[in-house]
């Protein structure tokens, strides 16, 4: 083989190498909350598509079962739960049945979040503000919570948490959601302190808005707060990016693969946004 034949074939075999099948989380278990659609179902379907066996957590069995028949067509385990996130004895049990069924769990996705309320803080109740810090904040506590003593036992795993934008600016009308991904923000960067030594990688993504239902709802419910058209505001959200287009949900679930990957090993207690660019 001349010279030039052969470093043809060390290239080849060498891009062969690096874009080849091997799947990023091959026979690796995960547990993502808010499973059952939205950012969260993306998220699953990708880590399923990337070999990992899934258990899965959300409010309405029958999204969560929808996303299983999908994961099961890419030849994955999946095990799904109906649970509330900010109930300690729910998170534990499901914990325990992943265990039980798996054997371990390698990657924890704190996903699950509610919308909340769109309202000045005068006339917030204390109720929709405990709600939402118990399942937006209080539940990826628990979850990891659950998850750590095997993670620690095992010195490895990954915890990635879903945060947003909304938690690093001031964000008039919708102040628990602030909060508690502000908090979650702190949560993250504490905890990776803590069990860095245990070889665990803590992280956030902190999405901008995010084209689809849920960002509809929020719009919707800021123009009847304040009463301008609808369209105002989708333009006030699209002027503060600096790429003018929402993000994708395929684009946090990207981020998150990645950092659930043998990639992102030496990352930790870092928020990532994804974010169009996001005018903070």
């Amino acid at each position: 083989m001349d010279i030039v034949a052969l470093t043809i074939s060390v290239a080849r075999a060498y891009h062969e190498g690096q874009t080849g099948s091997a799947m990023k989380l091959e026979g690796q278990v995960a547990v993502i909350t808010g499973a059952g659609k939205g950012i969260g179902k993306k998220i699953a379907l990708l880590f399923a598509q990337e070999g990992a066996h899934l258990t899965l957590l959300g409010p309405e069995l029958s999204d969560l079962d929808g996303v299983k028949e999908d994961i099961e067509l890419a030849h994955r385990n999946c095990l799904v739960r109906k649970a509330d996130v900010a109930d300690e004895t729910q998170v534990n049990s499901v914990v325990e049945a992943a265990v039980k069924e798996f054997g371990q769990i390698d990657i924890l996705v704190n996903n699950a979040s509610i919308l909340g309320p769109t309202a000045p803080i005068a006339r917030l109740s204390r109720t929709d503000w405990d709600r939402e810090l118990a399942v937006n904040l209080t539940g990826s506590f628990l979850c990891a919570k659950a998850v750590l003593s095997g993670m620690i036992e095992r010195r490895r795993g990954k915890i990635i948490n879903i945060s947003s934008v909304a938690g690093q600016k001031a964000y008039p009308l919708r102040s628990p959601y602030a909060v508690s991904k502000w908090g979650l923000i702190g949560f993250t960067r504490t905890l990776a302190q803590e069990v860095g030594c245990y070889d665990i990688q803590v992280n956030a993504v902190a999405p901008g808005p995010v084209r689809g239902k849920r960002m509809e709802r929020v719009m919707d419910q800021r123009a009847k707060e304040t009463g301008a058209p609808i369209g105002e505001i989708e333009k006030g959200y699209l002027d503060a990016l600096a790429l003018g287009r929402m993000v994708e949900e395929e684009d946090v679930a990207r981020m998150v693969l990645f950092l659930a990957s043998k990639e992102a090993d030496n990352i930790t207690g870092q928020v990532f946004n994804v974010c169009s660019g996001y005018k903070l």
